[in-house]
């Protein structure tokens, strides 16, 4: 009885010893040579260094790995540092920054375990560069020095870089070192924290590495890099990437999406301008209609002109809204792109975001004062505009015009000198009428004071000569051509 009592009592503390020896292997993370990994400093004595790599052992690298260019401690108990595991043993674990050493074990142990080592570029060769790594001559390709186009090969001959050693053979004759390689595996690293740690509509910061003629590249993390596409860069209209960001500039944005290309790189896509935020939800807040305001011209259409009032926001001068001086039948003629102008705000519609804007109405009307500047009898010189069918066209002021009517210069005591003047030619005249509402004075030469019947007339039949849209709004107008296209 004692037996079975005994018995089941060591199974009992067989199974609690399996499962703790269970629990303790779960925990226990596998660390592999050439393994990049980030540890806290624990202490530093001698020549050691003592560091938490996150498992049970701690790690143990050589103190002269944390020494500068001076030869101080660049390091402190309680300091992040991140290393490569060199070598794992029953009871040790040996990290470095990089492999160091000599002779072809250290090479083949730096091969093997995949851990970057120390080379100095020494010059420049057919395919490539000469690299001293571990006191042997190392032979670098030229598409292995980085992961981009290297401008300038030059530039790298005396700089110290970390490499990985690709290939060991004829005993030491013949190495290769790729430092590409290294970026791309610490790249690859990045990328999956970046992608770990973001979501499609998330807002990052970042720094711009480089312009392209289809945006703009931002880097996320070392070697990780997202892309602005031009669409996405302002809500500006821009045709170039260096008009809305420079090379250093740090920017924030918003992770649009993460895709693979047809080659299976991951590509990222962001929006500086959604960051931002929607510039036309404070258009209502910051203009007014019948407001003046500053505008910059951006583009040229066949029936006005874009100005842009805040970034993102534009409005269209139409043509009709040009000038009070002269009928425009091109926006060129008045206006190029880039130029500030001012404009006077007619409508705002933030929904269907459209603004119409009068180039002449910030200008002023001069038909305002009109009735008081040309008033019935006053003896007014002015120009002769144009000849007609209805007489003669006389400018009296910038953006007004009278009427000499034809019935009224067939019964002039002087109609002969009027039948030989021409465009340009100075006339002086009365003033028969004005009427401000209609934008018509009619005329008549001094003296002849019956000629309201002969001027009526005229003016009523330059009227219904004219086209039946005139008097349409742009918005009317546009509705119409639609339609008939449409027919």
């Amino acid at each position: 009885m004692t037996d079975e009592k005994n018995l089941s009592t060591f199974e009992e503390g067989s199974e609690d010893f399996a499962a703790m020896f269970a629990a303790q292997e779960a925990g226990t993370v596998r660390l592999q040579p050439g393994q990049k990994v980030t540890g806290t400093i624990i202490t530093i004595t001698g020549d050691s260094v003592f560091v938490d790599v996150g498992i049970k052992l701690d790690g143990i690298m050589d103190r002269k790995d944390i020494l500068d260019a001076e030869g101080n401690e660049s390091v402190a108990p309680g300091d992040s540092i991140e290393v490569y595991v060199v070598g794992t043993s029953a009871g040790e674990i040996r990290l470095s920054r990089s492999m160091s050493g000599a002779g072809m074990a250290a090479l083949e142990d730096a091969r093997d375990a995949g851990v970057p080592v120390d080379g100095r570029v020494t010059g420049t060769c057919k395919g490539g560069y000469t690299v001293s790594v571990m006191g042997k001559n190392a032979f670098c390709p030229g598409s292995q020095m980085d992961s981009v186009s290297v401008a300038d090969a030059e530039a790298l001959v005396g700089r110290t870089m970390q490499f990985l050693i690709i290939r060991v053979e004829n005993r030491g004759r013949n190495i290769v070192v790729s430092r590409r390689a290294l970026l791309d595996r610490e790249r690859q690293e990045n990328l999956e924290k970046v992608l770990a740690s973001l979501n499609v509509g998330d807002t990052v910061e970042g720094r711009i590495t480089r312009l392209a003629s289809f945006g703009a590249f931002m880097e996320l993390a070392p070697g990780v890099e997202g892309m602005i596409h031009l669409s996405e860069l302002s809500w500006s209209r821009v045709n170039s990437a260096d008009e809305a960001v420079a090379v250093g500039d740090v920017v924030r944005a918003k992770l649009l999406s993460v895709s693979k290309d047809d080659k299976g790189r991951t590509r990222i896509s962001l929006s500086r301008k959604k960051a931002e935020g929607d510039p036309w939800l404070q258009a209502a807040d910051r203009l007014a209609a019948g407001t003046v305001v500053e505008g910059k011209v951006v583009r040229i259409a066949p029936f006005g002109a874009f100005v842009e009032l805040l970034p993102g926001v534009e409005g269209l001068v139409h043509l009709s809204e040009m000038s009070w001086t002269k009928r425009v039948n091109k926006a060129e003629d008045v206006v190029n792109v880039g130029d500030v102008i001012s404009v006077k705000i007619k409508e705002i519609n933030v929904e269907s975001r459209r603004i119409s804007l009068s180039l002449r109405d910030a200008e002023g009307d001069p038909w305002q004062d009109a009735g008081q500047r040309f008033a019935a009898g006053t003896v007014v010189t002015g120009t002769v505009e144009s000849r007609s069918q209805f007489g003669l066209f006389v400018s009296l002021a910038p953006g007004i015009t009278g009427l000499l009517p034809a019935g009224v210069i067939k019964n002039a005591k002087n109609s002969g000198d009027f039948s030989k003047l021409d465009k340009g030619d100075s006339v002086t005249l009365v003033v028969q009428s004005v009427d401000t509402a209609a934008r018509r004075i009619s005329l008549a030469p001094e003296g002849m004071e019956e000629a309201s019947a002969a001027e009526d007339k005229s003016w009523k039949q330059h009227t219904s000569s004219a086209p039946k849209d005139a008097g349409m709004s742009i918005m009317a107008q546009a509705l119409q051509k639609a339609l008939q296209n449409k027919r």
